[in-house]
This record gives structure tokens, C-alpha cells and sequence, in this order.
């Protein structure tokens, strides 16, 4: 069912931080979206069911949940919805899958309305974008290594922990601190 709630193009911004939504929420109304906000994914869920947006921004973390697994379950409701992942926690490895599940583009935090829009607008990739000429750190490495690690045991810590020989806490611990930059 589609409930349509206006002419504008419907766009579902799933996001738990609270102020960041409310925030880019009046950004893109100013830019043309209809906007509905969820702050978790059954919620968010519900929302795409009953409006087929046209359109997603989805934070990578929503809680303790994925935002992958939503971008997978709006694509198969709807292959024509537009789905860009933002994260504050970027990895190689997030990257990937958002895209392999559906996802048009893959933005990091800070970001701003102007950038989202013009992300939603892109149907093709960019050949011209830079490429940095410095090999990643040692512990950016690290850092990417253990997103992947967690990333094919499905978030679970623990399975994560086991398989890399680590302590839990450690991994937790690790995972806590915001990736290095390059």
C-alpha cells in the first residue's frame, strides 16, 4: 500500500541520533522531500511498507542494529528506492556491502543536505574521484580489518572476538573509538 503523503518525493531518513534528524529533516523539506524520520528499524520499517519511499538516507548504525540489513529490506520491497548509507564509522568493508545490498552511495559524517541531495542524484559512479597516493596506517588497517571481521559474523561481538583470537571487552573497546585518519 502507498500511502502518498504529498507531490514531493518521499524520502525516509533512518537515523537514532534524535537532533541530527530533526535538523536534516528541514534541511531537505527546504530542498523539495517529503520527509519521514524513523529512529530504529522496526519503525522504519513500518514507514517503508505503508509509503514506498522514493528515496532513504540510512545511518549505518541505528542503535545496536545495522542499517545494511535495512537498505537489503527496502530494496527488495522496492528496487527503484535510491538508498545512501551515512556513517560516522567508515570502513572499506561497510562500504562494500552497502553497495553489493543496493545502496547508491556511501557518505561519511559530517555531511550536510546539499551533499545527501546531490548523493540521491547520482545514478553512475565517478571515475574522476581522487585517490590518495598515502597507504593507509597501520592502525587504519587494523580498524578495517576488525569491521570486516564483525561485518561477516553479522555484528555479533563475540563471534567477532572468537574468530580474531581477542577478548571481547578488548574488541569492544577497539570498535568504541572512532576509525584513524588517513
Amino acid at each position: 500500500m502507498n500511502a502518498q503523503v504529498s507531490d514531493q518525493p518521499v524520502l525516509l531518513l533512518v537515523d537514532d541520533d534524535k537532533v541530527f534528524c530533526k535538523v536534516l529533516k528541514s534541511a531537505l523539506e527546504r530542498r523539495g522531500f517529503e520527509v519521514l524520520v524513523a529512529h530504529n528499524l522496526e519503525k522504519s520499517l513500518i514507514l517503508a511498507e505503508q509509503y514506498l519511499p522514493e528515496y532513504a538516507v540510512i545511518d549505518l548504525r541505528i542503535g545496536h542494529d545495522s542499517g545494511l540489513e535495512l537498505v537489503k529490506k527496502l530494496i527488495s520491497l522496492d528496487a527503484n528506492t535510491a538508498c545512501v548509507m551515512l556513517t560516522g564509522f567508515a570502513s572499506i568493508a561497510t562500504a562494500v556491502e552497502a553497495i553489493k545490498l543496493g545502496a547508491i552511495h556511501y557518505l561519511t559524517k559530517p555531511t550536510n543536505a546539499d551533499e545527501i541531495v546531490a548523493a540521491l542524484g547520482k545514478n553512475e559512479g565517478d571515475p574522476g574521484v581522487f585517490i590518495n597516493k598515502n597507504p593507509p596506517s597501520a592502525k587504519r588497517l587494523e580498524w578495517e580489518h576488525l569491521q570486516k571481521i564483525l561485518l561477516q559474523h553479522d555484528g555479533n561481538i563475540s563471534a567477532a572476538a572468537r574468530a580474531l583470537n581477542m577478548h571481547r571487552r578488548t574488541l569492544q573497546r577497539k570498535l568504541e573509538k572512532r576509525p584513524v585518519r588517513e
